[in-house]
């Protein structure tokens, strides 16, 4: 795929400009988006509720669309994309496992298949994207393996326990959250974390000014990230071999520093 423009500042008048010049045939698509934009944000002023009502938009249309895949045969891919990664940096049958963002299990049916009954625990904000989920343990024959998904309100993780799961995964959630979200993840996953386990993020990357586009595309300096996982105890490092994958974002695990 191209290689990443970490410059570019998407939210930019002139960048929206030239990028309508250069594609009209999208234009009529982003003006539908900008308009559902002001009618939600209208309606649910707080984030969280904004993208519950964006995801319920979506799934009525296309669940793995919903999800950012534009086809079955991408939703695939990038699904075992996350997978294989994580089968490679070390996840076994017996962790368990939290995902946060499982949306329709585009990543989760691999995850549930390969991990011991009962280990993974999926979590969304959106109940629509959960249906769809039930769905795709249905489609899967994943039935016996016992999932738990779970619709959440914010990203506290009150519910759940103390140094539980040993692989926390979030795929394309930060992507879509403000900074006060992403600092409410990080402030209570490092207590549902049990000892050796890490949590993986990925977000949109830019190295130029930190930005959104329409309340739904966020995009962080990979410092402003590390920095607000340090203030809450966490050790956070960038993944290089992420990196060289096909896809369009980037990566950090986290892990709970000594003493914390």
């Amino acid at each position: 795929m191209p290689a990443k423009n970490l410059t570019t500042n998407r939210a930019a008048l002139h960048h929206r400009i030239a990028y309508a010049l250069r594609h009209p045939d999208r234009v009529p698509r982003h003006l539908a988006r900008a308009a559902r934009d002001m009618w939600l944000g209208h309606r649910h002023p707080d984030h969280i509720s904004y993208y519950r009502a964006v995801m319920r938009s979506d799934t009525r249309t296309d669940p793995d669309a919903a999800v950012g895949s534009r086809d079955r045969e991408r939703w695939l891919a990038l699904g075992a994309m996350q997978f294989d990664y994580l089968l490679g940096h070390g996840l076994r049958p017996e962790h368990r496992m939290l995902e946060i963002g499982c949306g329709n299990l585009r990543a989760g049916w691999r995850f549930i298949r390969h991990l011991e009954p009962g280990h993974y625990y999926g979590i969304d904000i959106s109940p629509d994207i959960l249906v769809a989920a039930q769905d795709t343990i249905g489609e899967m024959g994943l039935q016996q393996r016992l999932p738990t998904l779970t619709p959440v309100r914010d990203l506290t993780l009150r519910f759940l326990p103390d140094a539980h799961f040993d692989v926390v995964h979030a795929h394309s959630v930060f992507s879509h959250s403000p900074l006060t979200v992403i600092e409410e993840c990080l402030a209570h996953v490092g207590r549902v974390l049990a000892p050796g386990g890490w949590f993986d993020f990925t977000f949109d990357r830019t190295e130029g000014e930190e930005h959104h586009v329409l309340r739904e595309d966020f995009y962080y300096r990979t410092e402003t990230l590390v920095a607000l996982a340090g203030k809450h105890g966490l050790r956070a490092r960038f993944m290089d071999d992420w990196e060289r994958l096909p896809h369009g974002q980037s990566k950090i695990r986290v892990t709970r520093a000594e003493g914390a």
